[in-house]
């Protein structure tokens, strides 16, 4: 609960409830009312107080169309999402280039297609009551559109009710240039399954809907694209195609007489259209583009001159001689660069001048941060904070009142967010969808024969039923079929990119064979884990204080936001260090998500406690960038920061080891030479290690002398498998990050055909400001030839060339010699990826980006970035025409991500494969290759399970209980059956996403998702036939007979056989589960028996010729409970 919780945290309607009052609306309000068309100067207006102001207004006249226009698109976008904060009002719009970057490149966006057609749809619609504020640039303005009246006759209107027949529909949206698909994922596409048709229209963000009964429409829904299920009923949809119209006019024309025009400074304005008219597509445009859209038509500046003459028209800026202006009396929120004295004084100056404060943020933690600081420092600062922020804050002198944001005052970094960003995620949602489909040809591992091809999905005649089954092929054209019940047991193949697996023979036992050898590997390592667990349990270690002002000082000004992850991670440490028992926690958590923050703060909690902290670190480069790191980060705060390693002088070694001795220095950060006899700690508390899996047994050794009742925190950026994370550690020292940080600067992607002024652009503009840039080549070979082309190109920039070929030493230090700046660009191989973090890069450019997996670009994409500035990532490839579909896909999916993570992980597996490598050592790296990763998952989790039962039982006895019922005594419950279950053709008519369907429903455990999975189906596919709620039934079937004791369903010629455990098992047969059964047989209303048989209880039922007849039956044992048989 936030400590705000019992105070009043105001709405942002309530602020511009107060500007509405505003002496200056009062003035607007008259001018507006006033005729004739003066030009009018709104002077006085800092920060984000214009966008208040227009926030004020449009409260008081929603009838009032206006059309805003900022110098340039960034300051468009964030004008728009500030007035968006403060109101959520639908009627403001935003209208941005059709370009998705620069005109000159060619490049056309569907997704600002949808915003512009949007806006043009909104002022074309006659039954509109309210006005229309309209947020653009000059880019944009300057585009031509089609007329209205192409426009109107283009478009389609649908209603609920309407009497119009689904050919028809379909008919109007061939004749609209729509492309039907299988599912609709990009604008301008329509799929069609039984009674619903999905169009996504060029007027919306989101995809219709639109169900029919018979010849009527039944209803209209919007969607979401990444889920393809339903957000909410409306109940008409205008469909709008690409429009291109015969003839172009100026959007202005759309724009109803009494509009008014607001600016930031016209004469910039027109400046910018010229330009834009005399630049045209560049000559690499022209080149690379498959197809260059043609060049639009764009307004002149005269045009724009005579436009605003015929309109009111508002600049917001001061002129001189100005005949009619308005005055506002704002300030800018100062900067207090994360001085909390400042800030407590100015603060108090303004409430001593009468004025109130508000805190703008869209995290309230950071009020309660701000609150706390303020509190421990014994400050009485009253202030009001606002659950949603705007970019920039301000005061308003006439009003009395202050407006600070969370982040200028915290010295973070504030982003604006689009609607056009939704609709770009059906390019992502489609290339991370086609990753997890199975295509005929590819590797797939079923658990009990190995490796083999997969052949498609058959349907095959079972007696009278039809039923489907996957084709496995393996070696010698052998084959086996998967019935859909099991699709658990059958995984695409992961193994390292590139490398293909063997395809297995049947029936020779080798698979069995590679599993158990696995499988004794891994109980060897995890044997290790658990006794070092149980040990620590016992020892007892120091218990720091609770936080100080100074860490909440320290937390508060970190310059993202804490994703939810980062801030569980920084709790569960800050509880383990306070606790008596030594901590030993390890942090995973993907490049760039905010480990080493976590451990600023922990080294720092410790500091503030007089304990020293040693901060190990794999190598030389390493320890001096988290020495950099720590001590900008600290540098506001009481703290002494060294390091040591081989680059160090024997002198200041020297000084430093004496300093370390006498207690002067209180975080350390050195490579494995922390753990030598010279190093003698005058009071170690903290010990945090970066990457352990990179030590040698040598300095594990030395480690695990220093650690016994030291608290311990490691790091690593390796993703751990899941399961050997839970069942080890029994899920309780391991913090998992794997939320991206949000605001993060997206990082500005672009794909380009190689071109040597693209590689100039980009590195000189990256020069001037003071930046460096790194160069990313797959190819060693072809490095000098583009060393030589930049210093051609940029002669006064200063290259260098690092991979993973040179003599460690080599590399090492000329990575030195580039942190240090003493080079500006480093031409590298992918060695980027593996731990580089400079702050001071700001420009990636992949060469031959098309060799690259999805993982591979985002990571070292994921390298820049990391600072305030705003990265840029070039991503060259040959003509884009010539790129395999895959690979064009793959990067234009990378281009629209240009933030990090949100469903990024999903494309993460090889980093999860290499992951589970490193942490496991090469060898298992080889049993991933060979078992591909989803089955090694399976494997490992099972070792853990026997390893729990044989030799652990007593300390992981809370874990076990917490073991599902379903397992105790089954571990696997088989079906077969001839009843025909399956999701029709017709009604699901893509195979790939049939298998989708069925592995998803085959994974379900739990009945609530089995709810849910049928309310998806019935959303996106209509009512469920009989054969598909039968195999629905089966799933829940099959995990109820589980928790019973049965091993095999076989449900055939109209009877039920249910096979119960081993007789052998004498847990089971003196269980209460089979006592209840015993004792509901003879008084069951169903025909049934139990015989012996091949050493194991068989149940038979007569006359069970459905699912739905034999879960009956089963649920009926559940609810006869009785007494222990």
């Amino acid at each position: 609960m936030h400590i705000f919780a019992l105070q009043m945290i105001m709405e942002p309607k309530e602020i511009q409830h107060i500007y509405a009052q505003h002496p200056g609306v009062d003035a607007l309000m008259k001018l507006r009312e006033e005729g004739g068309k003066k030009r009018v100067f709104l002077e006085g207006l800092l920060g984000s107080s214009a966008a208040m102001t227009l926030c004020g207004l449009k409260q008081r006249a929603p009838e009032q169309t206006m059309l805003v226009v900022m110098n340039d698109a960034e300051a468009a976008g964030y004008f728009y999402h500030d007035m968006m904060q403060l109101t959520g009002d639908s009627n403001i719009l935003f209208f941005p280039s059709s370009f998705r970057r620069a005109m000159k490149y060619g490049q056309e966006d569907d997704a600002n297609r949808i915003l512009r057609t949007e806006v043009m749809s909104r002022l074309t619609n006659r039954r509109r009551k309210e006005g229309l504020l309209i947020v653009t640039h000059p880019d944009a303005l300057a585009e031509k559109v089609a007329s209205q009246s192409d426009l109107e006759e283009k478009t389609l209107s649908i209603a609920v009710g309407e009497s119009i027949s689904r050919d028809e529909v379909e008919k109007r949206l061939g004749a609209l240039d729509f492309k039907e698909v299988t599912y609709v994922y990009e604008p301008g596409e329509f799929a069609v399954r039984g009674s619903i048709i999905d169009i996504f229209s060029f007027s919306s963000e989101f995809p219709y809907r639109i169900d029919f009964f018979g010849d009527e429409v039944d209803s209209i829904r919007t969607f979401e694209v990444e889920s393809q299920l339903s957000r909410e009923r409306v109940e008409e949809a205008n469909i709008v195609p690409k429009v291109t119209g015969k003839e172009s006019v100026a959007i202005t024309s759309f724009l109803p007489k009494n509009c008014i025009l607001i600016t930031k400074d016209i004469e910039y304005i027109k400046g910018s259209i010229e330009k834009l008219r005399n630049e045209g597509f560049t000559l690499q445009a022209k080149l690379s583009e498959e197809k260059l859209p043609e060049m639009p038509e764009l307004m002149s500046a005269e045009e724009i001159e005579s436009f605003a003459k015929s309109v009111k028209h508002w600049e917001i800026r001061s002129n001189a001689n100005a005949q009619t202006k308005v005055k506002f009396d704002t300030s800018l929120q100062p900067l207090f660069h994360k001085d909390f004295d400042l800030v407590s004084q100015n603060f108090k100056g303004y409430i001593e001048r009468g004025y109130r404060l508000f805190l703008l943020t869209d995290d309230l933690h950071q009020a309660d941060r701000l609150k706390a600081i303020f509190e421990e420092r014994g400050d009485d600062i009253p202030f009001t904070p606002i659950g949603h922020t705007i970019h920039e804050g301000f005061c308003d002198n006439i009003l009395k009142i202050a407006l600070f944001t969370d982040h200028q005052l915290f010295g973070r970094f504030h982003n604006f967010r689009l609607r056009s960003d939704r609709a770009r995620n059906g390019k992502v949602a489609l290339t991370l969808k086609e990753l997890k489909e199975f295509g005929i040809g590819d590797y797939i591992v079923h658990i009990d024969h190995g490796v083999g091809k997969f052949g498609g999905l058959v349907r095959i005649p079972n007696g009278n039923a039809t039923q489907e089954a996957i084709k496995l092929i393996y070696k010698n054209d052998d084959v086996v079929f998967v019935s859909i019940h099991n699709l658990h047991k059958i995984s695409k193949y992961r193994g390292k990119e590139g490398e293909p697996p063997t395809v297995n023979k049947l029936g020779t036992g080798a698979w069995e064979r590679m599993k158990e050898r696995t499988k004794k590997k891994i109980k060897d390592i995890a044997r290790d884990l658990i006794k070092l667990y149980s040990k620590r349990h016992k020892e007892e270690g120091f218990a720091f204080s609770p936080d100080s002002y100074l860490q909440n000082e320290l937390e508060a000004s970190f310059i993202y936001e804490d994703t939810p992850d980062q801030l569980k991670a920084t709790n569960d440490v800050k509880r383990d260090m306070e606790r008596k028992r030594p901590m030993d926690r390890l942090i995973c958590g993907d490049v760039g998500f905010g480990k080493t923050e976590v451990a600023i703060r922990a080294a720092f909690k410790a500091a503030t406690d007089g304990k020293q902290v040693a901060v190990l670190v794999p190598t030389t480069v390493l320890a001096y960038q988290h020495y950099l790191t720590f001590k900008e980060r600290l540098k506001e705060f009481p703290c002494t920061i060294e390091y040591l390693s081989r680059a160090r002088s024997t002198a200041a070694t020297k000084k430093i080891l004496e300093e370390i001795k006498e207690g002067k220095v209180d975080i350390v950060i050195g490579t494995h030479k922390l753990t030598s006899k010279e190093v003698k700690f005058k009071d170690l508390g903290l010990l945090i290690i970066d990457e352990e899996q990179k030590f040698g047994v040598a300095v594990k050794e030395k480690l695990r002398q220093l650690k016994v009742n030291v608290d311990t925190l490691t790091m690593t950026a390796t993703p751990i498998p899941r399961t050997l994370q839970f069942s080890i550690m029994g899920a309780r020292d391991l913090s998992m990050i794997q939320t991206p940080p949000p605001n993060r600067y997206p990082i500005h992607t672009e794909i380009h055909t190689f071109d040597a002024e693209v590689i100039k652009e980009a590195i000189s503009f990256e020069l001037s400001r003071n930046g460096q840039v790194f160069l990313i080549t797959n190819r060693i070979s072809g490095m000098e030839e583009l060393a030589s082309l930049i210093r051609r190109h940029v002669p006064d920039a200063r290259v260098c060339t690092g991979h993973g070929q040179m003599e460690p030493a080599v590399l090492e230090k000329r990575l030195y010699e580039f942190i240090n700046h003493d080079y500006d660009v480093l031409i590298a191989t992918s060695i980027v990826e593996n731990g580089i973090d400079i702050p001071n890069v700001n420009t990636i450019i992949i060469n031959q980006a098309q060799n690259f997996g999805l993982s591979d670009l985002h990571q070292m994409r994921g390298r820049v970035g990391r600072g305030k500035r705003k990265a840029f990532c070039y991503m060259l490839t040959p003509p884009r025409e010539s790129l395999p579909t895959d690979a064009r896909r793959r990067l234009e999916a990378i281009e629209s991500f240009s933030e990090l993570g949100s469903g990024m992980h999903i494309a993460m597996q090889d980093l999860d494969i290499r992951g589970a490598g490193n942490l496991l050592g090469a060898e298992q790296s080889g049993f991933i290759a060979d078992l591909g990763y989803e089955t090694y998952q399976k494997i490992l989790a099972e070792a853990v399970h026997e390893l729990k039962d044989e030799e652990f039982s007593d300390i992981l006895t809370q874990e076990e209980e917490s073991r599902s019922e379903t397992e105790r005594y089954v571990k696997e419950c088989f079906v077969e059956s001839d009843l025909e279950l399956l999701f029709p053709a017709l009604y699901v008519p893509d195979s790939n996403e049939r298998i989708l369907l069925y592995r998803e429903l085959d994974s379900l455990t739990e009945e609530r998702d089995i709810i849910a999975f049928k309310a998806r189906m019935k959303d996106r596919f209509g009512a469920i036939p009989p054969e598909g709620e039968e195999l629905i039934r089966m799933v829940t079937l099959r995990r109820k007979a589980q928790s019973l004791g049965v091993e095999k369903i076989y449900l055939k010629g109209g009877k039920m056989n249910l096979f119960l455990v081993d007789t052998r098992n004498e847990r089971y047969y003196t269980s209460e589960t089979f006592g209840t059964i015993m004792s509901y047989i003879p008084n069951s209303p169903f025909k049934c028996k139990v015989r012996e048989g091949d050493g194991r209880c068989i149940i038979t039922v007569e006359n069970v010729k459905s699912v739905e007849t034999a879960l009956a039956f089963v649920e009926e044992i559940e609810r006869h409970s009785i007494a222990p048989y």
